[in-house]
């Protein structure tokens, strides 16, 4: 029986941690982006945000990726001004750009298996910012749900996108590469759920026969609960979901894990 494959879609520039603890655990990752991210063309709203954050009750960044697209910009940060992030990605972002919360209070949510705004709105106090500034740092598009959240709590909200993200096209490449791995059982992290959407999209154009079926045959390894509910409303049905964090997704790869 041919091996078991180990394949991670994020982003390429945030795979190899994560592809350096599959291969630690004795399996053979496989790196796939499905989401593509690139600076925007213009940065000058990002910079001018960043350049007023002591003006900020509250910082908060919806992904790594916004973490990393602003520290581009970024010497340090304030220790008085509070950070959001709805993860353990997020967390480790910061802490790769030297921001931990021995320093810098963070807000999480608790429960790793809710990485989401909804649970990041819900562990603050939301009558703490009623006129006062926040900033939310995002991608070019995004939900609503935190600005407008916090915009009722009467704080003054600004959004500033840090980057771009786009799917691959089915060039000649990615369509051998996807029907190799769609041949055969695999495990595939999915860290987002817009990844997960491309995904069957890319799989239907590449056989709009049997392209989705084959994908709802795979076993998909997911962080969040939002992730799990994007794949089951796809048909998918092997969903093993982790919680945020490396950790917890390299372990569900374990022999004898519980899904």
């Amino acid at each position: 029986m041919p091996e078991r494959l180990v394949v991670i879609t994020r982003p390429r520039a945030q795979a190899a941690a994560l592809a350096q603890a599959v291969t630690g655990i004795g399996r053979t990752p496989v790196v796939l982006p499905l989401l593509e991210i690139a600076p925007l063309p213009d940065q000058s709203a990002l910079r001018a945000a960043l350049a007023h954050l002591a003006d900020y009750a509250l910082v908060a960044f919806v992904s790594p990726n916004a973490i990393d697209a602003a520290f581009a910009h970024l010497a340090g940060w304030p220790a008085a001004v509070p950070i959001g992030v709805v993860g353990e990605g997020s967390r480790a972002a910061l802490a790769r750009h030297g921001v931990a919360a021995d320093r810098v209070t963070i807000y999480c949510p608790p429960d790793p298996a809710q990485a989401d705004s909804e649970h990041l709105l819900a562990s603050l106090d939301l009558t703490r910012f009623s006129g006062r500034r926040v900033l939310i740092v995002r991608g070019e598009s995004g939900r609503e749900l935190m600005a407008d959240t916090l915009r009722a709590a009467g704080a003054e909200v600004a959004t500033v996108a840090a980057y771009r993200r786009s799917l691959p096209l089915l060039d000649a490449a990615l369509a051998r590469q996807l029907s190799a791995l769609l041949a055969a059982p695999n495990d595939w992290i999915i860290t987002s759920s817009e990844a997960l959407r491309g995904l069957a999209a890319l799989v239907r154009e590449l056989d709009p026969g049997t392209g989705l079926t084959r994908l709802q045959q795979q076993h998909l390894v997911v962080p969040h609960a939002r992730i799990a509910e994007t794949a089951r409303a796809l048909g998918c049905q092997q969903v093993t979901l982790t919680g945020s964090g490396d950790a917890r997704i390299v372990s569900a790869l374990l022999p004898g894990y519980n899904h």
